[in-house]
């Protein structure tokens, strides 16, 4: 596994962002852009699941910001990989990078079961939330918060 980690942190795009601080300022960027959509987009949707806002149409708000979420989502796991190369043997050893990605692993978790199961459905067709659903919208809220303080974390162990 080391020699794989070494291997990332020996490609070229990972020794030019580590040459060039405005190349990595970009990319880092691009990864707090992305956390922001992702974010942004998933914590209103989850929150009128869990059964705030109730008077948003959550069939009119769900396809939106799923997508939206969805775009965030592939955003940050791009730029959060080309982070990752930069310093990948360090990062694979830190606690908080590892707790990370742990959460966003429940999260994608979390996500297909939701999007594959009878209750994302059913509220997106008739605006009906599930007990189930408003449990799955609830424990995505805190597992990409959790993620998100997990990120911060990296940069102080």
């Amino acid at each position: 596994m080391i020699d794989i980690l070494e291997w990332l942190s020996a490609t070229a795009p990972a020794g030019a962002l580590r040459r060039s601080a405005t190349a990595y300022m970009f990319v880092n960027a691009g990864h707090i852009l992305a956390i922001g959509i992702l974010v942004g987009a998933i914590l209103p949707l989850d929150l009128r699941l869990a059964g705030l806002f109730r008077k948003v149409p959550v069939e009119i708000l769900a396809p939106f910001l799923s997508r939206a979420a969805g775009v965030g989502l592939a955003a940050a796991v791009l730029t959060g990989f080309c982070l990752f190369t930069v310093r990948a043997v360090e990062y694979a050893a830190n606690p908080a990078f590892l707790a990370k990605l742990g959460l966003i692993a429940l999260g994608l978790l979390n996500l297909l079961i939701v999007h594959f199961g009878r209750g994302w459905k059913t509220a997106v067709s008739t605006g009906i939330v599930r007990p189930g659903l408003r449990f799955s919208a609830a424990l995505s809220a805190t597992v990409w918060i959790a993620a998100v303080l997990a990120g911060r974390w990296i940069g102080f162990l």
